[in-house]
């Protein structure tokens, strides 16, 4: 199936499944996929969690951008971004101005239960993960939905994700 060349960008919290959304998006639609986090792991050839100890959150951020910059340029392109993509205004101007953005939207609970036993989650590992989830939602979660084209119930399961995204693509393509 080809939908044009608009690119799609996935945001959400960690654990909201915009990776496995993005795969299956990406072969139903014939695109390259990119998660943003695997990305960056792949340029600076170490993993988050070192980055993290390394640079702290703001040298990840910096990193980030830079990676969400330089890749929004393609076109037909499916992109998981990292949970915290949105925390900078230029990440989300360049989202908004470089493709459809569509937000998974999970509560914190569910989070938890499919995070809980990732240790490459930095921001995860302190005493109280689903507290930490409970915060990192309530400041993001208007973020998401200021950038986002569409939200979309992360908890109804990938393949129903993916039919959406692709009736939302079909209908832009049609107008």
């Amino acid at each position: 199936m080809s939908l044009g060349t608009e690119n799609v960008f996935l945001v959400g919290m960690m654990g909201s499944g915009k990776t496995t959304v993005g795969r299956m998006l990406a072969k139903r639609l014939n695109r390259r996929f990119v998660d943003s986090d695997h990305e960056i792991e792949a340029r600076t050839g170490v993993r988050i969690p070192v980055i993290f100890e390394i640079e702290g959150e703001e040298g990840f951020r910096r990193r980030e951008g830079e990676v969400i910059q330089s890749l929004a340029n393609e076109r037909g392109l499916v992109m998981a971004t990292g949970g915290g993509v949105v925390l900078r205004a230029e990440n989300r101007a360049c989202l908004k101005n470089h493709g459809l953005v569509v937000y998974l939207d999970v509560p914190p609970k569910v989070l938890y239960e499919r995070t809980r036993h990732d240790r490459n989650r930095p921001l995860l590992q302190v005493p109280d993960p689903l507290g930490r989830l409970e915060v990192i939602h309530s400041e993001r979660d208007n973020l998401y939905r200021e950038v986002a084209d569409a939200v979309i119930d992360g908890c109804i399961g990938a393949k129903a994700v993916v039919a959406a995204i692709e009736q939302m693509l079909e209908k832009k393509c049609a107008a």
